[in-house]
């Protein structure tokens, strides 16, 4: 069976709503470059077809609508020097296809029930209508493989309230449905049980307006959803306290004093142990590059991701974290840099060079 379904759902007034499907339920429907290079053609059709409306992207399962990107095919690449391309071409179509959603002409409603990781944020967060519901658990953890919240995290990162998105960029701490409607990466809580009453409901509306369709419908499943929403938003609770632990001139001062937090708060102490078995390499990239894009363009910051994802594949830490968490599973990193204390600036800059005169990605 395929790795992406597509479904079309007849409206009452003529039209056609599509849904896209990850349908790879046993990897949590991590996003391979055939899901991507199935998904593009798609979305391309459907924007010059009048007679589509609206398009639903969600996945097989209720574990997770997508749990990240497939780092383990990139590592096996780089490790086995199988395909020296394949980085190269898995991140220019991944974020060509990240870019597609961000500004696709048409309403995409996401429903993001489950597990939402890396390259999984990067298809919600691009979607004109995110839903997230009661299992939402979603997170940005690459500093825990030696990479950095790609796939337009420096984009949605940057736009999160105060330096939320700094502390979630380096810690990777998870978020729930309040955190994600707090922070912009979401836009309704609707109940699971309602997914296929909001696929009815749908059908049957009148699409003059489609985004007014959408809105109608999502609307009255928020309202009837309120009875499974719990408004506990654990950022929003910590706020106050990022803004002061992230108050800093370097990165190695945050560091310094969110490990210095003597607490028994379950999700300060996730913070700090992400943080101290993370790559010391890659709190500084992170740290970076959130600077380096802080006000470039949606279009900029796809470019300057790429440049940053293919030298992370050039080098050895990305890898070595793939294959210590994913792959032997052992857990045990063997990071470039013990220590930040370590971590040479000037070594830290060569991943910000572009390895072309033209990005791939300068003409999307």
């Amino acid at each position: 069976m395929s790795c992406v379904l597509f479904n079309e759902y007849p409206t009452q007034d003529g039209k056609r709503i599509v849904e896209i499907c990850l349908n790879a339920e046993r990897s949590l429907n991590a996003l391979t470059l055939d899901m991507i290079d199935l998904i593009q053609p798609k979305l391309d059709q459907w924007q010059d077809d009048d007679r589509v409306v609206a398009v639903i992207l969600d996945s097989a399962g209720s574990k997770a609508f997508c749990a990240g990107g497939d780092v383990v095919s990139i590592y096996k690449a780089i490790s086995e020097d199988s395909n020296a391309k394949y980085p190269k071409a898995f991140f220019t179509r991944e974020y060509t296809l990240d870019y597609t959603i961000h500004t696709y002409s048409k309403p995409i409603i996401c429903w993001g029930s489950g597990i939402v990781m890396g390259g999984g944020m990067g298809l919600m967060n691009g979607c004109s209508h995110r839903i997230v519901t009661e299992t939402s658990h979603l997170a940005m953890p690459e500093v825990t493989i030696g990479l950095y919240p790609d796939v337009g995290g420096s984009w949605f990162l940057n736009h999160m309230p105060g330096r939320t998105g700094l502390f979630l960029g380096l810690t990777g701490n998870p978020m729930n449905a309040a955190d994600a409607l707090f922070l912009g990466l979401a836009d309704r809580f609707v109940a699971t049980e309602l997914r296929e009453l909001m696929l009815e409901r749908l059908q049957a509306e009148l699409w003059g307006d489609a985004n007014a369709a959408v809105n109608r419908v999502l609307r009255s499943l928020e309202q009837e959803s309120q009875a499974c929403f719990s408004s506990e938003s654990p950022v929003r609770h910590h706020y106050d306290f990022i803004q002061q632990i992230t108050d800093h001139d370097s990165v190695a001062g945050f560091v310094d004093s969110l490990l210095s937090v003597e607490s028994d708060d379950k999700w300060i102490k996730r913070a700090q142990k992400a943080i101290h078995h993370g790559s010391p390499l890659a709190i500084n990239l992170i740290k970076k590059q959130l600077e380096v894009t802080k006000h470039m363009s949606l279009k900029e910051v796809f470019c300057a991701e790429l440049i940053l994802s293919v030298q992370c594949c050039q080098h050895k830490e990305f890898p070595e974290g793939v294959r210590a968490l994913l792959v032997d599973k052992d857990a045990d990193p063997q990071w470039r840099f013990k220590t930040l204390a370590d971590v040479d600036n000037t070594y830290v800059d060569k991943f910000f060079l572009s390895p072309w005169q033209k990005n791939p990605l300068a003409e999307m």
